[in-house]
């Protein structure tokens, strides 16, 4: 195996670990039998569990946009419908696992209860990471949205419904929990749009262009 390979599978398989597990409950020696790489291999790499902890942060990091956030929105034109398109990516998975499923970075955010510095830093780049996703949608939608609205705190109540919905679904072992959070946010984005200025003029649009469409008679 090339060097590069080795950290990488070690990584990968801590990863998995760490998601399947938790972090505290994972050992060096639960990576190193599920990797199939000698303890000396890995101390190469990563001088101790934590350094291996912020080396799976930075990978959520790299990927979290092109294979968590980007493709459940791909094939939706609206902007809106593609955060739920994200929110449904999450259900599949609760539905998959029996709701055994947990946000990978809400659930190392709630077991590290005081963790170092650099592994703080890279969980808040990585919720930044999914906020700045949202936050996107919302900025192409921003004319439907009322212009007193702050669309980043918008973004990051969004993750909070996701990691809300999500605890509770895990804790009740019941995906309607899930759907309950999300169903409320569809609606509560519902009304913004509803109230924004650009939807209040189209009902005043309609009877004049109707009526100028109406053949003479």
């Amino acid at each position: 195996m090339e060097p590069r390979n080795t950290r990488t599978r070690l990584v990968r398989t801590a990863m998995l670990l760490f998601w399947e597990r938790g972090y505290h409950s994972t050992s060096i020696a639960d990576v190193l039998q599920k990797a199939k790489v000698n303890s000396g291999s890995l101390y190469h790499f990563f001088p101790g569990k934590s350094d291996l902890l912020t080396a799976v942060l930075d990978l959520y990091h790299d990927g979290i946009r092109q294979m968590l956030l980007e493709p459940p929105s791909a094939g939706l034109a609206d902007p809106i419908q593609k955060i739920f398109g994200v929110l449904g990516r999450y259900r599949r998975s609760l539905v998959e696992t029996d709701c055994f499923y947990g946000s990978p970075m809400g659930s190392l955010a709630l077991e590290l209860r005081d963790p170092e510095e650099s592994v703080r830093v890279r969980l808040a780049k990585n919720f930044d990471a999914w906020i700045d996703v949202i936050d996107d949608f919302l900025q192409r939608a921003k004319r439907r949205i009322p212009a007193e609205v702050n669309r980043r705190e918008l973004a990051q109540f969004v993750l909070t419904v996701m990691e809300g919905g999500v605890m509770q679904a895990r804790t009740f072992r019941d995906v309607a929990y899930f759907d309950a959070a999300v169903r409320q946010l569809r609606h509560y984005l519902g009304r913004l749009v509803r109230q924004s200025p650009a939807r209040r003029k189209l009902p005043a649009r309609m009877p004049r262009r109707i009526a100028r469409r109406r053949p003479k008679s």
